[in-house]
């Protein structure tokens, strides 16, 4: 008798639970997550990372005297240098500089000095021996013209021959004292030119060596005003620590910067920095404290672009000039920048992942069946504009569907509209890098195009494909 009822209520169950089986496999091969048309503002933003600095900020830096030319000195090292963020009074000790390359450079001057100094006593004796021995031949000719004549007024009562040989003899002592005379005088020009000289070499040596002394008196460097001492950053991106060099042409040590007005310098992609210009509003956040919120205004768009170390991509250098002070603010800090490009007010808007492209052609699929082709406008991060194609309230698949061709194709007359902007994007394109091209061709000379260096235009924009 049990078994009778038993019999029925196994079949009864194994059929439900068939049909829950079934139903729930069929609920999920037909769940599709899918999201409302939403109306509002609709703000096109670019989202960057930038770092605090202050727009004005007084450089410490090493002796200005490294810059002569006379010293020589090219690297120097930082060998000590006080914590990051120190605040400092006007003449607080900052940094001290390795003074071992000063330290040969002057050794090597103080023998060079020891050197001329030499050279200047040997020349000064040299000159006055040469001197007297002129001085003791001037003497000795003078006497020997008086000798000759002496004899000629002896020889008044000799022979003619005898008159005439005393003659010539008082001639030739005339002539010789004449030209030792002259010769002196030469001598005495000569002594005058090799004494300036070697005076001029020793001085200049001497002076270098004041200079090396003056210099290496300022190897340890002091704040020129109060404030907070920042690392300086060189070009590479590293900051200047201890043991990074400093050159005659980069003195620079560390920064006192102004953190009355902060900037935040910021790295925009190329792909973006069409939209940015100057003037522009800006959201800033800072990691350091994320419960704070500031305001912004972009001061600065670089009109080149360049390549950050460890990367590929070119990016273009934004200055970020934030609203107001605030003293918790400091240098280095890691902002978040929201750089407001546009806004749109009362506009239709979905998320970009609902998009998809029918041959250049976008459309939303809607779970009542239809593909609907719609006429997009701007877009920022995760949404874009729909122009076209959708009302309030529709709802779009955020997913294609499992058999997107048996989709109903909706909105046909708005194809020709977005193909006419696709055209005309394309030719303004084309105009862009044939203007690009002609400008090229004109500095190499050439104001002719190449036959078959246009190439053709291609691409939709669209993100995503499907059948």
């Amino acid at each position: 008798m049990k078994r009778k009822f038993i019999i029925p209520l196994v079949i009864i169950g194994v059929v439900l639970l068939g049909v829950i089986i079934y139903s729930s496999a069929g609920s999920d091969e037909t769940t599709q997550l899918e999201v409302k048309v939403e109306e509002g503002q609709f703000d096109v933003v670019v989202n960057v990372t930038g770092e605090l600095q202050a727009k004005n900020s007084e450089n410490i830096t090493g002796p200005l005297e490294l810059r002569s030319r006379s010293l020589r000195i090219r690297d120097i090292k930082i060998q000590d240098l006080i914590p990051e963020g120190t605040l400092v009074d006007s003449g607080d000790y900052v940094a001290t500089l390795d003074r071992s390359e000063a330290d040969n450079t002057l050794k090597d001057v103080e023998d060079e000095v020891q050197k001329q100094e030499s050279q200047y006593t040997k020349t000064k004796l040299d000159t006055t021996i040469n001197l007297r021995n002129l001085r003791d031949d001037l003497v000795n000719l003078k006497f020997a013209m008086e000798e000759a004549s002496i004899k000629l007024e002896q020889s008044k009562f000799e022979p003619p021959a005898t008159i005439r040989q005393a003659k010539i003899d008082m001639d030739k002592a005339k002539r010789a004292y004449t030209q030792a005379q002259q010769n002196y005088k030469l001598k005495v020009r000569q002594a005058e030119a090799d004494m300036t000289e070697v005076t001029i070499n020793l001085a200049k040596i001497k002076r270098r060596r004041d200079e090396m002394l003056s210099v290496l008196d300022k190897f340890v460097i002091h704040a020129p005003k109060p404030g907070m001492v920042i690392y300086y950053r060189e070009w590479s991106g590293d900051k200047r620590k201890v043991g990074s060099t400093i050159n005659p042409w980069d003195l620079t040590v560390a920064t006192l910067p102004d953190l009355s007005t902060m900037l935040s310098k910021t790295y925009v992609n190329e792909i973006d920095i069409s939209k940015i210009k100057a003037g522009q509003f800006v959201e800033i956040g800072v990691d350091a404290f994320p419960d704070k919120n500031y305001t912004g205004v972009v001061e600065q768009v670089a009109n080149i672009g360049e390549q950050l170390p460890n990367t590929d991509a070119k990016v273009f250098e934004v200055d970020i000039k934030v609203d107001g002070y605030d003293k918790i603010l400091r240098p280095s800090m890691t902002t978040s920048n929201k750089i407001l490009v546009k806004s749109y007010p009362d506009v239709f808007y979905i998320p970009m992942e609902a998009v998809y492209a029918m041959d250049s052609i976008p459309v939303v699929y809607m779970k009542k069946g239809i593909k609907q082709v719609v006429l997009l406008g701007e877009s920022n991060e995760n949404q874009i504009i729909v122009e076209k194609g959708l009302e309030k309230g529709d709802k779009v698949l955020l997913s294609p569907p499992d058999n997107p061709e048996d989709y109903k194709l909706q909105g046909e007359d708005l194809i020709a509209v977005i193909q006419q902007r696709l055209k005309k994007k394309h030719d303004q394109e084309k105009k862009q890098r044939e203007a690009v091209q002609e400008k090229q061709q004109q500095r190499r000379g050439n104001f002719k195009r190449p036959a078959g260096a246009q190439k053709k235009p291609g691409g939709s924009g669209v993100v995503k494909k499907t059948n």
